[in-house]
């Protein structure tokens, strides 16, 4: 029993110590980043693009679309989403590599403008910074709309304006249901869900974000059937 008590004490600390040592890292990666690149200059130069769409002008199908498959706890939460991060590191710890993200909204804007796609633990811990500090400064409305405007949606198309545009020549508030599903799951994997490969993934990731918004109360079934007739075979 004491060797057994002895042991969980050794684990602990070994937990704490390397825990530590990475929130230490990643703390020390987020102040670097935002040396180097301020947020405020960051998200300046984001709102200042060209092609930037506020949130309002953003077609509410798509705003619901998007939380749904991605973050449906989004507007609810303040910080992470802890329960998505336990379930990605334990995940992670199993398979002894980063497999899943567990990241919201608010992290992946950071990590657009900050990092590369390339995981690593100290990086989705610097990320929790950043997200206390985007979330300090902008409301969840511009915090979407910066998401919306910097991602990439496949076949060339950065931002929901030049993708509205690119798939289907409509303003991004303009979107019917069906366009607004679709480019909802772009995102995930924009080389493999780009429209320029056919419609059979595609298909099958709008069903999922349809599924999604039915279960979070944004649709009915009826809508979910209605969209799911337009899709092409």
């Amino acid at each position: 029993m004491k060797l057994f008590k002895r042991m969980l004490l050794i684990i602990l600390i070994l937990g704490l110590a390397i825990g530590g040592f990475f929130t230490l890292e990643g703390y020390n990666r987020y102040k670097e980043a935002i040396k180097e690149l301020p947020l405020a200059i960051a998200v300046s130069n984001i709102q200042s693009d060209p092609t930037y769409v506020s949130f309002a002008e953003i077609d509410s199908d798509f705003v619901d679309a998007l939380i749904a498959i991605e973050d449906h706890r989004f507007f609810e939460r303040k910080g992470v989403d802890v329960v998505a991060i336990g379930r990605a590191l334990v995940a992670n710890l199993v398979s002894k590599e980063i497999q899943q993200g567990g990241s919201t909204i608010t992290q992946q804007v950071a990590k657009n403008i900050y990092f590369s796609n390339k995981p690593s633990f100290t990086r989705k811990i610097a990320e929790v910074f950043f997200v206390w500090d985007l979330e300090d400064h902008y409301t969840k409305e511009e915090i979407f709309a910066m998401y919306a405007n910097i991602i990439y949606y496949g076949d060339g198309y950065y931002g929901i304006k030049q993708a509205a545009k690119g798939y289907f020549d409509k303003a991004p508030n303009d979107l019917t249901l069906y366009e607004a599903t679709m480019l909802a799951g772009f995102p995930q994997s924009p080389s493999r869900f780009q429209l320029s490969n056919g419609y059979e993934l595609i298909n099958k990731r709008q069903s999922q974000i349809l599924n999604a918004m039915v279960e979070y109360g944004y649709i009915n079934n009826s809508q979910r059937e209605e969209v799911l007739l337009q899709q092409v075979k």
